[in-house]
């Protein structure tokens, strides 16, 4: 303001020296405003506090699986914001009463953005949203949504069909096995989507699961391995969240897939590939969408063409015409084409549940509660 004035002074020729003194005077007090004001900028800047996002697992995030991948997409996430966010997790919650305390607990710390990583959340989740209606939630694998509490899933189906391919392709018994942890929808399609994509290549082959009634317990996936393998299964895959089964297929000489993540290391021989989620794209989009302050409440469900399901780490020993069968049914899922669930296809009672040419509607994807023929035994009650 000081030099301002002295620019009008000099342009008039018309100053007093009372005026003069005057204009100092002021110019002196205005000097100091402007070191003032930028000094308050820095100061809330540096008082912001980051977006705390918490994850609760149902496994050890060393399980190589399930949580382990879910942990992966957290430090993408952690990478991806640096310190405009704030993470913690907590590991191996029962699904229950436990995960309705753990997310009570989250909530008093201050957690602002809250991801339940297992369908058995679904429930607590929702419970704890509605008591605390300014905190988003969001819940993977299940049904349920409210205001602030969001749906997320991966089509691991279309991992357990590429596998299919594989394995109706290596099988010598025509016998593939699959570990089963629960008898929910999601498991229930990928044991018929790993039996329709082995059927597309090898109409003769048949699978059958054993259910271990857990998602992470490697002495129970093991033996479950082990009982197919003796009648006879030389290829297997799981939907439970440890390596036992690659693990126990190795040692006997037959075949089988990693699930959830890269298990290639746990059965170099035994592997055929790994059906892998990327969990780190939706991550993203979530908390940018929470940062923006856009954040809504809905439903994802992500597959091959979003990038976040993949079958990875080809065994090099793989057939190249068998190699080049997976990339073009991958292609197509890439292309957004449901080559998966479409009929015709029919149950075990021979009912038929797809017509041809149609596609299993999200209904009955969502809410799949039957084998398709050629599973053997019955969905547990």
């Amino acid at each position: 303001m000081l030099d301002q004035k002295k620019r009008h002074t000099l342009k008039t020729g018309l100053v007093i020296a009372g005026s003069a003194l005057m204009l100092l005077a002021c110019g002196k007090k205005e000097e100091t405003r402007p070191a003032e004001a930028p000094a308050a900028a820095p100061a809330a800047a540096a008082t912001a506090e980051p977006l705390k996002v918490a994850f609760v697992y149902v496994g050890p995030v060393a399980d190589a699986g399930w949580t382990f991948a879910h942990d992966t997409g957290r430090k993408a996430i952690e990478a991806e914001f640096g310190d405009r966010i704030k993470t913690t997790f907590v590991e191996k919650v029962p699904e229950g009463a436990d995960a309705e305390r753990v997310f009570r607990d989250l909530v008093s710390q201050g957690h602002k953005l809250v991801f339940g990583t297992t369908f058995g959340y679904m429930e607590p989740m929702l419970k704890v949203a509605k008591q605390f209606p300014d905190v988003k939630f969001e819940h993977a694998t299940g049904y349920k949504t409210a205001p602030n509490m969001s749906v997320y899933e991966t089509k691991t189906f279309e991992g357990a069909y590429l596998a299919g391919v594989i394995a109706g392709k290596m099988t010598k018994s025509n016998k593939l096995g699959v570990v089963a942890s629960f008898p929910i929808p999601e498991v229930i399609r990928n044991i018929n989507a790993f039996t329709l994509g082995a059927q597309s290549v090898n109409p003769a082959v048949s699978t059958r699961a054993i259910w271990v009634s857990s998602w992470f317990d490697p002495p129970k996936e093991r033996d479950a391995a082990m009982t197919m393998i003796s009648q006879g299964v030389d290829v297997l895959i799981q939907n439970t969240d440890s390596p036992a089964t690659l693990q126990a297929a190795e040692e006997k000489g037959v075949y089988a897939f990693g699930w959830d993540s890269d298990m290639s290391k746990f059965g170099p021989k035994a592997h055929l590939a790994s059906a892998v989620i990327n969990w780190g794209p939706y991550y993203k989009q979530a908390v940018q969408a929470a940062l923006d302050g856009k954040w809504q409440s809905g439903e994802t469900w992500w597959g091959v063409k979003e990038n976040s399901i993949d079958l990875a780490s080809l065994n090099p020993a793989l057939p190249e015409d068998v190699r080049k069968l997976v990339e073009e049914r991958k292609a197509e899922l890439a292309a957004g084409k449901p080559i998966v669930f479409t009929g015709p296809i029919v149950d075990q009672s021979g009912k038929e549940v797809v017509a041809a040419g149609k596609e299993a509607d999200i209904g009955m994807l969502k809410g799949m509660n039957f084998y398709v023929k050629g599973v053997e035994g019955s969905i547990p009650k």
